[in-house]
């Protein structure tokens, strides 16, 4: 994992989810990739694909249930998961979660 992007555009609007408790910011690259950069609090949280996900723990730790799984795994920093397109994945955190995601 780099900890820096170089020569991409940062989208100032910030994305907002379940009520403030999860945000990120959309950083755009010059081939078209987008990546977003986010920190979530503390809580359970169900969230829906329509691309390709790959996800970076850059601080914290949480508890994954990913497509098609009925075991719970456990993730912390420096860890990543993926998770296909068109799909759902929960996550419970205990604490403040720091994350990369890139999409496609």
């Amino acid at each position: 994992m780099s900890d820096r992007f170089e020569n991409v555009t940062v989208v100032k609007k910030a994305n907002v989810y379940f009520d403030g408790k999860v945000t990120s910011r959309n950083v755009l690259f010059p081939d078209g990739t987008r990546k977003t950069l986010g920190f979530m609090l503390p809580g359970e949280y169900e969230f829906g694909t329509a691309a390709p996900e790959f996800i970076e723990i850059l601080s914290g730790e949480m508890d994954i249930l990913l497509p098609n799984s009925k075991e719970w795994q456990a993730a912390r920093a420096g860890q990543s998961f993926n998770v296909p397109a068109n799909s759902k994945f929960k996550l419970i955190l205990k604490g403040l979660v720091d994350y990369c995601c890139s999409y496609g």
